[in-house]
């Protein structure tokens, strides 16, 4: 138990040390009419401006972000399977009959599969319900799941109460949760991603309703994520975007919290996104696994040891700064054997015109194990005159 403890919270650690990194911003960010928003590079996990994004917002229906991700988990852990079918409760049929339903009913099963695309594309609270009865047993032991999940992703702003987002006191999230939480369901699940988030529209007994996010229409390069809307929390909306650069593709995640109409949210997440692609460039510095140092490793069975990244390492640049990049390596020396695989050794800063971009845990790409008592010993009187 100790264990598995000391993982999840390295887990929360290493998805908040990563995200919390600097602003790449240095331009002037945009105005944006929403009571809060940020826009993230998922590249290189950098957030490119922001406004109130640690402020406390309603999420509304971007709950059903967290819902997805736990529906997805169950099936990858084949908790559930998309083609299973189960029987409606009255509590999921009986969800607030003036909110968005994808239209299930007592009397007819309905497969995972269709509930994932209720929930996601048509925003149905009825699927919520479904979906966290299915893989919890009741809805209040999948709340417990969630804030769970939540508490492991490092969302620290963020606490549930409800799998569907329907007004409550004890539901709400910032903006910045909201990226960590989309960046995690897009890394975690892209193949689920891909099949559900992009569906312009879904019929479901015999009743055809369109996704609310109306970028899918209007930009091609979004495919995804997520709209909210109730009386109290304004318009919100989550876009993603990829689109083709010189060495691949990039996405940027916005998040658009509390504006005053569906055509406003559409038009200022489009505003962001285009600032974000058109100003900043993501590049790449170093490779999943490559050494970026070899420093001595004291009182171990080897002299050196590797250090570098567990991931592809991008950082995110205003256009035309590329050749300005600086990285300057930190690390905790002395380093003293014995060293775990993936442990942290010091920290790579990111510098442009002698300031900090974004700061990176740099890792040990090897283990290394203790010297024997005489190489441990020899050691400890060389460290004395260091």
């Amino acid at each position: 138990m100790k264990k598995l403890l000391a993982a999840v919270a390295a887990t929360a650690l290493t998805l908040s040390v990563t995200f919390s990194a600097a602003s790449a911003q240095t331009l002037p960010p945009p105005s944006v009419a929403a009571k809060s928003w940020l826009l993230l590079d998922a590249s290189s996990n950098q957030i490119m401006a922001s406004q109130e994004a640690d402020t406390r917002v309603e999420p509304a229906s971007l709950v059903k972000l967290m819902t997805a991700y736990l529906a997805f988990a169950a099936v990858r852990d084949k908790r559930l399977d998309l083609n299973q079918e189960i029987n409606v409760s009255v509590n999921a049929w009986k969800v607030d009959p003036s909110s968005s339903k994808m239209f299930i009913e007592p009397n007819k099963p309905v497969s995972i599969n269709n509930l994932l695309y209720g929930l996601i594309s048509v925003s149905g609270n009825d699927a919520a319900v479904a979906l966290s009865e299915a893989v919890s047993g009741t809805t209040d032991a999948f709340v417990v799941l969630m804030n769970r999940e939540a508490q492991r992703q490092g969302l620290t702003g963020t606490h549930f109460s409800n799998p569907h987002g329907l007004p409550s006191p004890d539901t709400y999230t910032t903006a910045r949760d909201l990226a960590i939480l989309c960046r995690n369901l897009i890394n975690d699940f892209p193949e689920f991603y891909k099949t559900y988030y992009s569906v312009k529209k879904f019929t479901y007994n015999n009743i055809t309703q369109p996704n609310r996010n109306r970028l899918l229409w209007l930009d091609p390069t979004v495919d995804g994520m997520k709209t909210g809307h109730t009386e109290s929390a304004g318009y919100s909306l989550i876009t993603s975007a990829k689109r083709p650069v010189a060495n691949g593709e990039r996405r940027l995640i916005s998040v658009v919290i509390g504006t005053v109409s569906d055509q406003v949210r559409t038009q200022e997440s489009q505003k962001l996104l285009n600032w974000g692609f058109q100003n900043f460039d993501a590049v790449k510095l170093y490779s999943k696994g490559q050494a970026v140092d070899t420093p001595d490793v004291w009182k171990g069975s080897q002299g050196k040891i590797k250090i570098g990244f567990t991931r592809d390492v991008y950082v995110t640049v205003p256009k035309g700064s590329a050749d300005k990049i600086k990285p300057r390596v930190e690390r905790n020396d002395p380093l003293i054997a014995p060293i775990s695989e993936n442990a942290k050794v010091g920290t790579l800063k990111v510098m442009i015109d002698d300031k900090v971009v974004t700061e990176l845990p740099l890792v040990a790409l090897e283990s290394v194990g203790p010297a024997g008592i005489f190489g441990r010993a020899w050691d400890s009187l060389r460290l004395l005159f260091k």
